[in-house]
């Protein structure tokens, strides 16, 4: 195995499993398919229960290198916390005690929802051979996935970056099973700097001479593309920071015991290299470069008469949330997205020093935006 993600004999820790898509395959947007003879698996945890008409789900999507552990502790199986622990349980603002949210890992994934690592046809992990999938493929699994639980009707899909990319395709794909749409922190199509940023990150995983096209899960060792996918990370955080929370955690101070002037650290060196090497303990290279082609091909509005055609399909009650300090995903692109939908919201802004992080960081703020939403 590459990097240290989960895989089959793991603990399963707060996990799930279920097999969708498997009376017939999944025809995937650019025209290959999973599914059929070889189920798709999905991954997902759950919390609260179900009410008898199956009314209260609320569906969670997680973001890049998220995954299916929104809430709990870390543990056997779950090498960090809950991503959105705080806002997450009995009371908290998406309650539990109301709700029973669900939050799936995504298609394309590699902590137990088919990807890349998973065995192909031949038993083989499909490395390479995984094909080409968009927000849409991963939201036709979802779909699937809301079948299979006998979930008729979200009473709310929640998604920051690139799950709000996925909360915005399920309410344009099945506009009648979304009832609140609550978006974090993304726009409604893919910039042209979002993909140069995202191609940049691909590339550096590419060029590691232990990616071999994505063939790299039988290397002696079992480290494949590490080094490729710290350096993607790192390009990835600095962008997900701004320059002002850097300057004032690190500024030029040099990492404790280390002068960069003899071969040694900055501290915000040291932070990124942290941020590379634990990245490094739960993901795998090839789905970092397969999640982050589908994010480039991100646009509700393709093939659907553009932006504003596609929005107007929306029936559900959206809240549109930015954070003004977003670099990666700035306001203008929520201010856009909630001129399009039909009801036209306000956009919610989370003031705070932290960029686009500040969805997953400032949770009090964003935990009264989520609580009004869900009222």
């Amino acid at each position: 195995m590459s990097a240290r993600a989960w895989e089959p004999g793991d603990p399963a820790g707060d996990r799930r499993f279920v097999e969708v898509a498997t009376a017939a395959p999944i025809d995937l947007e650019y025209g290959e398919s999973l599914g059929g003879a070889l189920p798709i698996q999905v991954a997902y945890e759950t919390w609260g229960t179900p009410n008898a008409e199956r009314t209260n789900a609320v569906l969670v999507l997680h973001a890049l290198t998220g995954d299916s552990h929104a809430a709990g502790p870390r543990g056997p199986g779950h090498p960090e916390a809950g991503w959105w622990d705080p806002l997450l349980g009995p009371g908290a603002a998406i309650d539990t005690d109301r709700y029973f949210v669900v939050c799936p890992n995504v298609l394309g994934g590699c902590q137990g929802t088919t990807g890349p690592s998973s065995p192909a046809p031949d038993g083989a992990p499909f490395g390479s051979r995984f094909p080409l999938i968009t927000v849409r493929d991963q939201v036709a699994v979802e779909i699937a996935l809301a079948d299979a639980l006998g979930i008729g009707r979200w009473a709310a899909v929640v998604g920051g970056s690139m799950g709000g990319m996925r909360a915005l395709e399920w309410a344009v794909m099945a506009p009648e099973r979304v009832e609140r749409l609550i978006v974090l922190a993304c726009g409604a199509s893919a910039t042209a700097e979002q993909i140069a940023l995202c191609s940049t990150q691909i590339a550096a995983i590419e060029v590691d001479a232990s990616f071999r096209g994505g063939d790299y899960y039988d290397q002696i060792g079992g480290e494949g593309p590490v080094a490729g996918m710290g350096v993607a990370r790192r390009i990835g955080q600095v962008s997900y920071r701004t320059h002002a929370e850097l300057a004032s955690r690190f500024g030029r101070s040099a990492q404790k015991g280390e002068d960069p002037a003899f071969g040694g650290r900055f501290a915000v060196e040291s932070y990124l290299e942290h941020a590379a090497e634990k990245l490094a303990q739960r993901f795998d290279p090839n789905s970092y470069v397969v999640l982050s082609r589908a994010m480039n091909h991100h646009d509700v509005g393709r093939a659907r008469g553009g932006l504003g055609a596609a929005l107007e399909r929306v029936q559900a009650a959206p809240t549109v949330i930015a954070v003004d300090s977003d670099r990666l995903y700035r306001p203008a692109e929520q201010a856009e997205l909630a001129a399009l939908l039909p009801t036209r919201p306000s956009v919610r802004v989370v003031n705070s020093i932290y960029g686009h992080d500040a969805f997953l960081v400032e949770t009090d703020h964003v935990g009264k935006y989520l609580a009004d939403a869900l009222a």
